[in-house]
């Protein structure tokens, strides 16, 4: 236990920003704060915090550190909670993975409200635009649409999400409207870089796949519409991007007899944390948040206005 106690102060310190601030908030003497930081940089093999006359900072070790450290606490409060019994208001530390463009458009103002309605919950919300195993890099839940499996976690469906190839009035009136995938070798292309330099879409005789070499290629959502907002040429974006800009004429879908494969929206979680009553709740929230209609379905918290 004597590395739970030096985990909650190193905590604390990390909060408080200072030895002495830490040690007044958890009622002992700063020489004991000192103690403890230096028994757990002596487990770590690492030092934690960068000391100066002037500021206390962590180091890269101590950053990495920080976040198991509330999961660990968090998890041994959990523990004897369960073990007692005890029926206690929902609380600890939440580390989820999100993609970009999805949290700043939805998902963003759905966690803020879970953390509205849970006050004790902490959460880091680290935004990553790849497949991440939540075991290997340490998260308790992975929201995600890039199709990816793992050994030991959970996948929880949320909702599709149905893309489609687009582009801008002004774009077509220039270059004219393709009306097979093949055409596309003589357009311009935007391309979502994480998906790949493949376009796949749905033919009457089966998969046609269209290698991209595109003009703009990128891992920002955002960047995607702006510039087929520009005309600069077709891209292929979820829905969740591009109803806003559908629905006021500012893009038009093309090819829309040949379907692009749909993505799901996903919840991944750890086995190993499928248990903890914060995990339990935010994943639950999620999937209100998104069924039996997405954010952007019923028109709420999500759409982008054109940039000026």
């Amino acid at each position: 236990m004597d590395t739970i106690v030096n985990f909650r102060t190193f905590i604390a310190v990390a909060q408080a920003g200072s030895f002495s601030k830490a040690a007044r908030q958890l009622g002992i003497a700063a020489s004991v704060v000192t103690k403890r930081i230096d028994q757990l940089e002596w487990r770590a093999r690492a030092r934690l915090f960068e000391r100066s006359t002037r500021r206390l900072a962590l180091t890269d070790e101590g950053q990495r550190l920080l976040p198991a450290a509330r999961r660990i606490v968090h998890d041994v409060e959990d523990a004897f909670g369960s073990a007692l019994g005890q029926a206690h208001e929902l609380e600890g530390h939440l580390r989820i993975k999100v993609p970009t463009s999805l949290t700043a458009m939805c998902l963003g103002d759905a966690l803020g409200r879970f953390l509205e309605v849970h006050p004790k919950v902490s959460m880091d919300v680290v935004v990553i635009d790849r497949p991440v195993n939540p075991i290997q890099e340490g998260f308790d839940i992975v929201v995600g649409m890039l199709p990816a499996s793992y050994d030991g976690v959970l996948e929880a469906g949320l909702c599709p999400l149905p893309r489609m190839a687009v582009a801008a009035p002004s774009y077509l009136a220039a270059r004219g409207r393709p009306a097979h995938p093949t055409d596309l070798a003589r357009h311009a292309l935007l391309n979502f870089q994480p998906t790949g330099p493949v376009w796949t879409f749905q033919g009457p005789n089966g998969p046609i796949a269209v290698d991209v070499a595109p003009r703009l290629s990128t891992n920002d959502g955002h960047v995607l519409l702006n510039s087929a907002l520009r005309g600069n040429g077709i891209a292929i974006l979820s829905a969740y991007i591009v109803d806003g800009a559908l629905g006021r004429g500012e893009l038009v879908r093309v090819l829309e007899d040949f379907a692009i494969p749909e993505y799901w929206i996903r919840a991944l979680v750890p086995h190993s944390r499928t248990h903890l009553g914060r995990v339990q709740a935010l994943l639950s929230w999620l999937r209100d948040e998104f069924t039996p209609l997405p954010p952007w379905a019923r028109h709420e918290s999500c759409g982008m206005p054109v940039s000026s």
